[in-house]
This record gives C-alpha cells, sequence and structure tokens, in this order.
C-alpha cells in the first residue's frame, strides 16, 4: 500500500513526527517535493533533529529512504544531513536518489539571495536556499539532472551555456560578480562524486516494490496553503505541496495512492509572509509560541519564530478537500492545555458578508476571522493514550473541529515523543 503524509495548512503542521511514525510499519519512505528550505523536527530514542531533506523515517533500520524526481536536490546539504546523524549513533540509513532529480547549484542560492534584496520590501519571504530559481530553471528546462553528471561531454558544453545566460542577469540587473563554466565544471564533478553512490532509476525501484506489497510511505513538504496553485500565490512555494503530486515525484501511478493522511495542528503556525486569518499578536501570541511544539514555535530550518493563530476551520477544511483526504492526524493538541478558553475561526467576514469557502488571494487579504469560543480542559494531557481517557472538554474539542472539517480525525499526537499519539476508530 501506499499511503501520503502531507499537510493542511502553511507547513509547520507536524509532518515529520506522524511520518516517522508511521515509518516504523512502512518499507520505503520518499520524498517527493520541496527541498532543503523547510525542515521536519523529529523526536525519538536518539534525540531531537531538523530534517531538511531525509525523509523523516531515515531512522528505523528496516526502511529504505528516497529522495525522489521532484524534489530539489542540494546535494552537500544532503550528505552533511547524512552525516549529521550518523554521527550521533544513528545506523547508516539506506538511500537512494532518484536519477531524474534535479540539482540545486550554488548559483540558485546566489541568484534567490540576490532577488530577495532586489525587491526589498516586496520580497517574498524566501529562506534563500535557492527554491524559486531552481524550479524556475527546471520548468525553462535548463536545469541539471542528477543522470547528466556522469555525461561528461554534456556538462562541458552545460557549464559554458549555462554562464552565459545566467552572467546577463548577473552584469546588468543585479551587478554582481559573473559565474566562470570551470567553477561551475568543478562544482558539477564534486557533486558527482558525492552523489554516486546513491543514484538509482527510483521510478523502476519502487515499480518492483509495489508489485512485491511493500509498505511505502510518501512524505511531503509545506501544506496545501502553499501550493503554488492552490495556495495563497505569490506566497507559496515552487513546487506542488499536495499528495496528488506525489505520484509525479515518486514516479508512481496515481491510483496507488490510497490513503492520504493530512496534518493539521489543533491551533494555526506559519513561518514567512502571506495572508493568515486567524493569527494573534502580543502577550497571546507569545505565551502560545513559547508553549508550542517542543521547546517553542520557531523554524525547524530558519529559527524564524512562528507567526500564530487559533485554530482555521476555514482554511483548514479547504486544505484537507485539496489534498483528498482519507485521515486527519491532529497534532499538539497538548500545548492547549493552559487555556480556560480556546477561540476557533469558523468562517471569514469579506465585504460585510460571511463565508466559511476559503477565498483567493485578492480576497482573502479582506478577510477576518469570526470566532466561536469553546471552552478549554485546562491540564495537562501528555501521556494518555486511549481516547475515551482524555478530557471531555477536550474530547469535544477534538469532535467539534472534526465536524467542521468534514474528514475523520483518527490520530491524535499529544506530545512531541514517537509513542505520545492515540489512535481513534
Amino acid at each position: 500500500m501506499v499511503r501520503a503524509v502531507v499537510g493542511a495548512n502553511w507547513g509547520d503542521e507536524g509532518k515529520g513526527k506522524i511520518t516517522d511514525m508511521l515509518a516504523k510499519e512502512a518499507d520505503i519512505i520518499v520524498r517527493f517535493q520541496g527541498g532543503a528550505n523547510a525542515g521536519h523536527t523529529i523526536v525519538n530514542d536518539y534525540g531531537k533533529f531538523a530534517l531538511h531533506t531525509l525523509p523523516s523515517g531515515v531512522f528505523y533500520n528496516h526502511t529504505t529512504s528516497i529522495i525522489g524526481n521532484g524534489v530539489a536536490l542540494n546535494i552537500p546539504v544532503l550528505c552533511e544531513e547524512i552525516q549529521s546523524i550518523v554521527e550521533r549513533d544513528v545506523p547508516k540509513p539506506k538511500i537512494l536518489v532518484s536519477d531524474r532529480a534535479q540539482i540545486v547549484m550554488s548559483y540558485h542560492v546566489l541568484f534567490d539571495t540576490y532577488e530577495e534584496e532586489r525587491l526589498a520590501g516586496k520580497s517574498f519571504g524566501s529562506t534563500k536556499s535557492g527554491i524559486a530559481p531552481f524550479y524556475s530553471d527546471k520548468y525553462a528546462k535548463i536545469g541539471f539532472q542528477v543522470s547528466e553528471l556522469f555525461d561528461e561531454e554534456l556538462l562541458q558544453e552545460k557549464a559554458v551555456r549555462i554562464c552565459e545566460q545566467k552572467n546577463v542577469l548577473l552584469e546588468h540587473l543585479y551587478h554582481k560578480p559573473l559565474l566562470k563554466p570551470e567553477e561551475l565544471l568543478k562544482e558539477l564533478h564534486e557533486y558527482r562524486e558525492m552523489i554516486a553512490p546513491y543514484v538509482c532509476d527510483v521510478s523502476a525501484y519502487l515499480y518492483e516494490a509495489m508489485k512485491e506489497g511493500k509498505e511505502i510511505l510518501l512524505e511531503g513538504q509545506l501544506g496545501s496553503l502553499k501550493d503554488p496553485d492552490h495556495g495563497i500565490y505569490p506566497m507559496v512555494t515552487s513546487s506542488s505541496t499536495l499528495a496528488a503530486y506525489g505520484a509525479i515525484g515518486a514516479g508512481i501511478p496515481p491510483y496507488e495512492i490510497q490513503k492520504i493522511i493530512t496534518v493539521c495542528k489543533a491551533y494555526s503556525s506559519a513561518v514567512g509572509a502571506g495572508a493568515f486569518v486567524s493569527e494573534i499578536f502580543g502577550e497571546e501570541a507569545d505565551e502560545l509560541r513559547k508553549r508550542g511544539g517542543d521547546g517553542g514555535e520557531f523554524g525547524a530550518t530558519t529559527g524564524r519564530p512562528r507567526r500564530m493563530g487559533w485554530f482555521d476551520c476555514v482554511a483548514s477544511r479547504y486544505g484537507c478537500r485539496i489534498q483528498g483526504t482519507t485521515d486527519v492526524a491532529f497534532t499538539v493538541l497538548d500545548v492547549l492545555g493552559y487555556l480556560e478558553e480556546i477561540p476557533v475561526c469558523v468562517g471569514y467576514e469579506i465585504d460585510g458578508e460571511v463565508t466559511t469557502e476559503f477565498p483567493t488571494t485578492a480576497k482573502l487579504q479582506k478577510a477576518k476571522p469570526v470566532l466561536e469560543i469553546l471552552p478549554g480542559w485546562n491540564c495537562d494531557i501528555r501521556g494518555i493514550r486511549k481516547y475515551e481517557e482524555l478530557p471531555e472538554n477536550c474530547r469535544k474539542y477534538i469532535e467539534y473541529i472534526e465536524g467542521k472539517l468534514g474528514f475523520p480525525i483518527t490520530l491524535i499526537s499529544n506530545g512531541p515523543g514517537r509513542d505520545d499519539i492515540i489512535y481513534r476508530a
């Protein structure tokens, strides 16, 4: 069976923990999109980790971790990440990298940084990881595919061609130092040496695995609202964050994805710019940020403080719908235990009218939250493993949210650890 783990919102929903937990029963875990621009925080028997490229199931001996063709592959970052977990006594994982994945080059990172500088106050809040320039080049058909690293004649010709093209922008738009073909070729040779042990025809590998009945997990990065088509454009990422793209980014038929586990936080958070209707500020936000996650709500990659808000039923229902959700995993529920009352955003007021449908960005920027106040449970719920043992108001909160979403909440996370989970029929 193939299952996908994806996010319902702006990212930072807790997908890493859910993937790490589900990977116990999986044979193969596949990252299918995005790059090292966002991270997944994992807490397990080995300690606390922030992963950026490696799939979150990499900590099990029995699993194979795959970087799919849809990923923006920063080869040095991947190799450093493998080394960093091995140095902390994690057994060296079995890793395969698609020969059709494309490479984030050092000039992609430079162009990302230069463009943010140029845009100044009108920037898109990039993490400056090179992701937008990378995907621009991929779709302009001037990117480097992993398989091309092993064709020396092609590399030499392409290095010259790329430098000619990029240097026009560097000279006339950004006024920065120019690229040199010999330095670019040296970089490509280094990448070839680093990635060679891992390269594989991933699509063929997964085809055989599915024929053998292997359990496969697809792991997405960020969430529905950061999708370039269906998200809060233009404050989105550069690859599709939806489970449907998992088939493309891994190289498998779409009908093989039988379960889509969409991760929702019990409150809202976001890193970076863009519309965020249920956002809260000041002391109220600071308190939730301080208590949130494991050690506070800060981006696993950027370290930036996350923007905080109450649970947004409008955005989350839309996010689940657009993912094709079969199961909702409801995370960080334990964080809300300090509240006597919990506001929930149940609608948006736009130009004097209330809607429960998630609008396009222009309308979204005018939206004001319509809040309902639910009673809190005002106690610590960590350590509880059975749904029936949760406080009554806690169960009522879950069931209220489930009703608003219209999708079943079957997993509830009530702590950062791998075993802090409640299964619900």
